[in-house]
């Protein structure tokens, strides 16, 4: 099972951009046993997602403990003739689209509580993650923290912030955004429950060794 408290989320176009083969990449992942892996491709169309989902699915189900996270796509979980009904059971949303759906779309949402054992979103303020909370999510992911490159000329919100988020809510908090192994203590000495990495553990030659160098 797995025992770390990181998160690692996909990233395509990275791969693609350093040369690196993503499905083999996402494999490496799984074997590595992260907490659980986002796969967020946002540039994706339902159907291409739908694809890609069925694939990283099955890398996640051979490794005993992995978790697949679907990011946004939240139609799948609930189409019950498809090869991944029953399989999925996590969900991530943009908070803005969770607030539409809990509000507009009450019978749809209550069917897809009924199917989620997980659910999160990210959240950028305390109000964001106050409302996270209300809306049902388990966890929320909470950034960002450091200055990132993803996140060019953009300040990080800062420990203060991340330490704000938690004492606010009663649900897991993790922190995006400039995590390495060298800040993640000050990280969880915050409160966080664990953090989340993208490029790194995008490009890194063996996310075993990664994952490793975030033990507690």
């Amino acid at each position: 099972m797995a025992t770390s408290d990181i998160i690692c989320v996909t990233n395509k176009s990275i791969c693609e951009k350093n040369g690196v083969l993503f499905l083999e990449q996402i494999k490496k992942v799984a074997e590595a046993r992260p907490l659980a892996i986002v796969l967020r491709e946002k540039n994706l169309s339902l159907e291409e997602y739908r694809e890609l989902a069925g694939k990283v699915s099955k890398m996640c189900r051979e490794v005993e403990g992995s978790r697949l996270i679907i990011h946004n796509f939240y139609e799948l979980i609930l189409e019950d003739e498809t090869d991944l009904a029953n399989v999925l059971s996590y969900l991530h949303m943009p908070l803005w689209k969770l607030e539409e759906l809990y509000n507009n779309q009450s019978d749809e949402y209550a069917r897809l509580r009924e199917k989620l054992v997980g659910l999160g979103a990210s959240c950028h303020s305390v109000e964001d993650a106050k409302l996270a909370e209300k809306l049902g999510c388990t966890y929320i992911i909470a950034g960002h923290i450091y200055n990132t490159d993803c996140k060019k000329g953009l300040e990080g919100r800062g420990l203060g912030f991340l330490r704000d988020v938690v004492e606010a809510v009663s649900i897991p908090v993790y922190a995006i955004g400039g995590i390495t192994p060298e800040n993640i203590n000050d990280v969880r000495n915050n409160g966080a429950s664990g953090a989340c990495i993208m490029s790194s553990s995008m490009i890194c030659k063996s996310p075993k060794d990664l994952i490793m160098s975030f033990e507690k």
